[in-house]
């Protein structure tokens, strides 16, 4: 029995060893992979301006609502609701046959009364000249002396009543006051407009090209807009403050325009001051919109940017992600400015020679070595290269180990 088991440790030697060959092949350490790939661009200098950024709402330059100001039936409406009409386009017909008769009987008191200024005229001069030849009595020159003057009167006012008569008559064709857009009609043909007591609304039409923009600004952004006035003034360029505004849903300030008014005083309560800047709107944007504005407070100057996908974020602050000499990522804390489309102005931190990592940030980690794609024009000049923003390179798979 013991040489048994004396026999069995013997036996089992070698199928450990072999067992210890075959796990050896199989663990085999793979080669290092290369160090990830990213893009790196060098930062731009380029022309910026200093801006602030408020938020604000469109407004119609002109307002006005449409009321009916002679009395009578509304015979028709000549527009469409909500559509854009010129200055003097007819708007609503009243009913205007009282009117007509009414100016043509005004017309026919002044004839009436240019007969009888005629008729004192000649008798005056009758009587006058009977009372030179001792003929007729003073009294009756007194008399038509006073018939004439009254006649004159009485003619001068008949002639204002043709001058209101007419009135009347235009007030019966409702015509739009300037260039704009109507609102919906607010009375159906067939009603009675114009009646006595509360006034009749017929509808509204805004001027809205140019377009009114307000926004609020506080103190401090109120002294920066008068500090660039009082340069301009002093270089002698124009103290014209330049606007810009976008929509929600664009990209930017495309809207360019100025700004035309500021209210009198600053609110006490808020702080803040009412500000208001014109803008052409050739698209017919609408009032009541909410909108971005930007306001320049300086003068243009050269400035260094990178794309602002670049920048990151952490509790120290900014930062970029920057590459030296030896292919080493390295944490750069910046600070920055205003952004500039795509673009950050980059205020402290990096200068236009380094490498500013702008694409493959995930695989860049601060202290370890990368692979830097340096083929793409400089920051911003143009979009990283499709290739260096793809995903993560594939690295070599090691080898099989070999078959025992």
């Amino acid at each position: 029995m013991r040489r048994d088991r004396r026999g069995s440790r013997c036996f089992a030697v070698p199928f450990v060893a072999a067992a210890l060959v075959v796990s050896g092949c199989d663990k085999a350490a793979p080669p290092t992979p290369p160090p990830p790939s990213v893009t790196v661009a060098q930062p731009v200098k380029q022309a910026v301006t200093k801006h602030m950024e408020f938020t604000g709402n469109t407004a119609a330059t002109d307002a006005v609502t449409l009321v009916a100001r002679v009395e009578g039936y509304l015979d028709a409406i000549h527009f469409t609701d909500g559509a854009p009409v010129k200055k003097g386009d007819l708007l609503f017909s009243i009913q205007k046959e009282q009117y007509v008769a009414q100016l043509e009987q005004a017309v026919a008191q002044v004839a009436a009364e240019k007969a009888a200024v005629f008729h004192a005229e000649t008798e005056l001069k009758r009587y006058r000249k009977l009372a030179s030849q001792d003929s007729a009595p003073e009294t009756q020159v007194d008399k038509w002396e006073f018939e004439k003057d009254s006649s004159l009167a009485s003619m001068h006012a008949a002639e204002a009543q043709v001058i209101i008569a007419k009135l009347n008559l235009s007030y019966t064709r409702v015509t739009a006051p300037f260039e704009g857009r109507m609102g919906r009609h607010l009375i159906d043909v067939g009603n009675l407009v114009g009646g006595p007591g509360q006034p009749s609304n017929l509808a509204q039409i805004d001027r809205i090209d140019p377009l009114y923009v307000y926004f609020t600004i506080d103190e401090r952004d109120l002294l920066r807009i008068k500090e660039q006035q009082a340069r301009n003034r002093r270089t002698g360029t124009s103290d014209v403050i330049p606007a810009r505004f976008g929509l929600m849903n664009e990209d930017g300030f495309p809207h360019e325009g100025r700004l035309d008014y500021a209210s009198l005083s600053i609110a006490p309560r808020t702080g803040t001051l009412e500000v208001r800047g014109v803008f052409p709107n050739p698209d017919g944007i609408l009032p009541g919109l909410f909108v971005r504005v930007q306001v320049a407070t300086d003068a243009s100057h050269e400035a260094v940017t990178v794309p602002g996908d670049a920048l990151g974020f952490d509790q120290q602050g900014e930062y970029l992600l920057v590459v030296g000499q030896d292919d080493v990522v390295a944490r750069r804390p910046v600070e920055t400015g205003e952004q500039v489309g795509e673009q950050i102005v980059v205020t402290k931190g990096v200068e236009p020679s380094d490498w500013v990592v702008v694409a493959g940030l995930a695989r860049a980690v601060p202290g370890r070595k990368v692979t830097p794609d340096r083929s793409t024009p400089k920051a911003g000049a143009g979009a990283p290269s499709p290739a260096a923003a793809a995903s993560p390179p594939a690295t070599t798979p090691p080898p099989a180990p070999a078959p025992h």
